[in-house]
């Protein structure tokens, strides 16, 4: 796994309230993890971009290092990762770059998720926020946005995969191809250009949602009490935010709203109890079942 935290913004709400979960996922499928706190490119040079950019650099540095490192899981900071998620990278096709789409093979309708967004954010965050904007813009329009040719979908850039050999010359040419001018085209974020590198180039392999849920589709659709003053309650957000965990690999809090600091609002994962129905649930799960019939089983009455 590898992630950019420069700066304390961002390095120290991900090590107070993400690290741990990185660590036990990474401890319990033998797999390393770089921070990366420092930029990777000397701020004097034309071509510097900000953090967000400087994902494209990383499979070229590591190679550059000579440290023997195939295959690279970049993540943003604010992802938390479930105790239950399998190894991201068994079974890959390593020729591929591995994206997790925001639009398509979701857990719940695109378009319906969206309008519980607008809907609950203007009803409890703020009146003035918009029931209409580029929150619903189409595949289309968002390509052509930033000049663009459209693709065939959008996956948000928290999580990628990519092979250091394979990808990570040609992902630090594309960096390098763009001044720093272009963090103008679409307000210093290389999402759009990410997707249109990858998709246009017939390099992607789609994975399934589970490994980048996001939070906001999740609260919008399965705890959207979370929006009245209920967002207050911290042990009522840890409680959700471990459910979710319950059922996805990892969760991202994307974006600028309010849900998207729920993440370093509360520390999940962090007791024993709390980790003791993960471990639990994850030895029932290598049981066989046979479904054999055993009667009708109730409830005991309340005492």
């Amino acid at each position: 796994l590898a992630t950019i935290a420069i700066g304390q913004q961002y390095l120290q709400p991900f090590m107070k309230y993400a690290y741990h979960t990185w660590e036990m996922y990474c401890r319990r499928h033998d797999l390393g993890l770089i921070l990366f706190d420092e930029d990777l490119i000397d701020k004097s040079d034309p071509n510097w971009k900000n953090p967000y950019w400087q994902k494209f650099l990383i499979g070229d540095y590591l190679s550059k290092q000579k440290l023997g490192i195939r295959n690279v899981c970049c993540l943003d900071t604010d992802i938390l990762v479930s105790p239950l998620a399998p190894n991201i990278f068994d079974g890959r096709d390593e020729s591929k770059i591995g994206l997790v789409s925001l639009r398509k093979n979701l857990a719940y309708p695109y378009e319906n998720s969206l309008r519980r967004m607008a809907f609950l954010r203007n009803r409890y965050y703020d009146s003035n926020y918009p029931l209409d904007s580029s929150l619903f813009i189409s595949i289309d329009g968002l390509y052509e946005m930033i000049g663009l040719n459209a693709q065939n979908d959008e996956a948000c850039s928290g999580v990628f995969l990519f092979n250091c050999d394979l990808h990570g010359l040609k992902m630090a040419n594309f960096y390098h191809s763009f001044n720093k001018s272009v963090m103008d085209r679409d307000g210093g974020g290389e999402q759009i250009f990410l997707n249109h590198f990858v998709q246009s180039q017939d390099l992607v392999e789609w994975l399934e949602y589970r490994y980048q849920a996001m939070w906001t589709y999740e609260m919008a659709n399965k705890y959207p009490f979370l929006y009245t003053n209920h967002r207050e309650n911290l042990s009522l957000i840890k409680e959700c935010i471990e459910a979710s965990l319950f059922t996805n690999y990892f969760l991202h809090f994307a974006g600028s709203w309010h849900e998207g600091k729920m993440w370093e609002q509360v520390k999940v994962l962090d007791t024993p109890e709390s980790l003791a129905m993960f471990d639990a649930f994850s030895k029932y799960m290598k049981l066989p079942v046979y479904g054999k019939p055993l009667g009708a089983i109730k409830p005991k009455e309340n005492s």
